[in-house]
């Protein structure tokens, strides 16, 4: 039988990519994407969650109703597991990513807020709600720093190296 991917078959490349390739990488997906699923762990236990989210660098960022279970779960363990995904064709379009981080949740009075806002786009909701863009969002707005990505993307078996990388931020 005659493949259309002939290098998906067989054992998969071990080879590791270069920190900066893979770190290009991972902007790629994180930049070509704007939903991920926030896993969270709670009192009621686990929870996933559908998210829009924005980035800057490496750091996720998303706004929540302060009560809602996503929220009442943070309070309750900051650790969460993102995963991020591009539309899946076939096994050769396979490329995403699992974040895993601390979550900070920010209020627009707190010292590390600022920053992170502006890499927001609450201006696109406004919009599409027929809000006032002279009135930004006064909630929380959370942060995950990513401490360790797993990515996967298949098409790396092209170039002989392993189709899940792991990245790891530098202390």
């Amino acid at each position: 039988m005659r493949l259309t991917n002939p290098w998906l078959a067989g054992p998969a490349p071990t080879k590791r990519l270069e920190f900066g390739v893979l770190s290009e990488r991972i902007l790629n997906l994180l930049s070509s994407q704007n939903m991920c699923v926030l896993a969270t762990a709670g009192e009621d236990g686990p929870l996933a969650t559908p998210v829009r989210y924005y980035h800057l660098d490496f750091t996720l960022l998303f706004t929540a109703a302060a009560g809602s279970p996503k929220m009442r779960n943070l309070a309750v363990d900051p650790r969460v597991s993102v995963g991020v995904f591009a539309p899946l064709v076939g096994q050769a379009s396979s490329r995403g990513a699992q974040v895993f981080g601390r979550a900070e949740v920010l209020m627009p009075e707190d010292r590390g807020f600022a920053p992170y806002w502006e890499a927001y786009r609450w201006q696109s909701d406004h919009v599409e709600r027929g809000r006032s863009l002279e009135e930004p969002p006064v909630g929380p707005l959370v942060a995950i720093a990513a401490e360790k990505i797993v990515y996967t993307e298949h098409w790396l078996r092209r170039t002989g190296h392993a189709p899940r990388q792991v990245w790891r931020a530098r202390q």
